[in-house]
């Protein structure tokens, strides 16, 4: 499951909890571990017994083996009916578990946010409301279970009885030689053969549940992975003799190995022009966020996109990576076609720095290592100095060997963020994706970062997703996007000067400041 969870897109990302996804692994698989292993023994062993009973029966008295046949499968047909009922409440059960795990993860998380608005009350009154929900279908669930167990045990006292009745009958007729020794054998032959039945009843409710946290976790599993039909791969890459061949040994040099349905190979150089030719894209069909976009990249260049929240500058550079697929349009890197680039070698080229950073638990050097993981210590902490992050984490008290748990929590945002620069610098990307990457850092420390920024572009084609004017004013080219259009493009000067959108930004942005 956690396999196939690496290969979905991040589309079920976005439209699934991570509680409700969480309590897949936790409470649906231990309902499946339970079954198989307490019920799945248990029906095991109480089926070798009916069988090896059943057999003494037969050879006992052929007509009370008919009986109590015809009566276990009366006694089965109830439990079925019974357990039926059950079946939909333990599914709406198990959703319910992830409702609430998803609520109660949501809240450990904005637990800064609930308590600056003193929101505590309402967060405890929904919790009870989803709490309550899981009781009633808890409830629903375990009553039609629970009744089970007394109706089976009175109808094998029942049996016991009826089977005296019968068996005494046909002992004073004489019907089938019985004698009242083997009437007393066969009562007890007959506890022996309904027990297991009753106790593979008792397993009913375990193996729902089961059957329930299965089904959800199959619905994961039935999810479609994210398709990849590229061919072209990511090589490192050697001059020879003026022409480029591959190489095992990491150069610094970037090729994409593109093979030909003759059979022969090219190579063409990574040097990160990146183009859009009329892109269209909605993350719903029904609902298009970009329209038209239609942009270059030359390599070396510093491209710049600036624009109201919602305008549609993040999902560009998510389209670069082919985190979604276009509605319309192309785009082309190194003038290849990024739908025949594989995923994994498309996004190895790319180096991203995001708002939000993740670091996972881990010391300082291995969370920069993520970047790349065949990286030495050396380069590890090279890294470190071009995002300027050295400073802080030398004054720690393990340096970097100091542990991070709890996604950095014992650091201040600001520092997270140079952690992220740096595993992005370790990475050593010819294209680097700057996702508002220092709007967590202060003015002054902003400065500190920007000078290891610009180290860390020299040389690389970079997008770059920025609020604050004064991170883009040294772009090649700056667009202007709202409602999803590009309605402006040019250099900072150049932009000034047409007294447009951008002007009013800038101008409102220097009056702010």
């Amino acid at each position: 499951m956690f396999a196939h969870m690496q290969t979905l897109p991040i589309r079920y990302f976005d439209t699934h909890t991570f509680g409700d996804t969480m309590s897949r692994y936790t409470n649906d698989t231990d309902t499946l571990r339970q079954m198989i292993s307490q019920s799945l023994p248990n029906l095991f062993s109480s089926l070798i017994t009916i069988v090896s009973v059943f057999v003494a029966m037969v050879t006992t008295s052929p007509l009370l083996t008919l009986f109590v046949v015809l009566f276990v499968i009366l006694m089965m047909l109830l439990s079925t009916k019974i357990t039926g009922k059950s079946g939909k409440y333990f599914i709406q059960q198990q959703k319910s578990i992830g409702s609430i795990n998803g609520y109660i993860e949501e809240m450990i998380h904005g637990q800064k946010v609930v308590k600056v608005f003193c929101h505590e009350e309402k967060a405890k009154e929904e919790f009870d409301k989803r709490n309550n929900e899981l009781c009633e279908n808890a409830t629903q669930a375990h009553m039609f279970v629970n009744i089970l167990m007394p109706i089976m045990g009175n109808l094998g006292h029942l049996q016991y009885a009826l089977i005296a009745v019968l068996g005494g009958i046909l002992a004073i007729n004489g019907v089938g030689g019985l004698t009242l020794g083997g009437i007393a054998a066969f009562l007890q032959l007959s506890k022996s053969f309904t027990m297991p039945i009753n106790q593979m009843a008792q397993q009913v409710n375990m193996v729902i549940m089961a059957i329930a946290g299965a089904q959800r976790i199959f619905e994961l599993m039935d999810e479609s992975p994210e398709t990849d039909d590229g061919y072209v791969t990511l090589v490192n890459a050697e001059m020879r003799d003026g022409e480029l061949t591959e190489t095992d040994v990491h150069t610094g040099l970037w090729a994409w190995k593109h093979p030909h349905s003759d059979g022969t190979v090219t190579y063409t150089q990574l040097t990160g022009d990146v183009r859009f030719s009329e892109v269209d894209f909605g993350y719903n069909e029904d609902k298009i966020v970009l329209h038209d976009i239609s942009l270059y990249a030359e390599p070396g260049q510093k491209v710049a996109f600036v624009g109201a929240t919602g305008a549609g500058k993040t999902t560009i550079t998510n389209l670069i990576n082919r985190f979604y697929d276009l509605a319309d349009g192309k785009i082309r890197y190194d003038d290849i076609n990024i739908n025949k680039i594989k995923k994994s070698d498309l996004r190895r080229s790319l180096g991203i720095v995001l708002q939000d950073t993740h670091l996972f638990t881990g010391t300082i050097m291995e969370n920069i290592r993520y970047g790349r993981l065949d990286a030495t210590d050396e380069e590890v902490i090279a890294a470190a100095h071009l995002a300027n992050a050295d400073t802080f984490i030398s004054r720690l008290p393990d340096g970097y060997n100091t542990m991070i748990t709890g996604d950095g929590g014992n650091l201040s945002q600001g520092q997270r963020q140079l952690l992220a620069i740096a595993r992005a610098a370790v990475a050593d990307p010819p294209v680097m994706i700057l996702d508002e990457a220092t709007s967590s850092i202060d003015t002054r420390t902003e400065a500190i970062v920007q000078r290891g920024m610009d180290a860390l572009m020299k040389g690389r084609t970079v997008f770059v997703i920025a609020h604050r004017l004064s991170t883009v004013q040294n772009s090649d080219v700056i667009m202007v996007l709202e409602q999803g259009r590009i309605i402006e493009r040019g250099d900072h000067d150049a932009l000034i000067a047409q007294r447009g959108k951008y002007y009013q930004l800038y101008t409102g942005a220097f009056e702010l400041e």
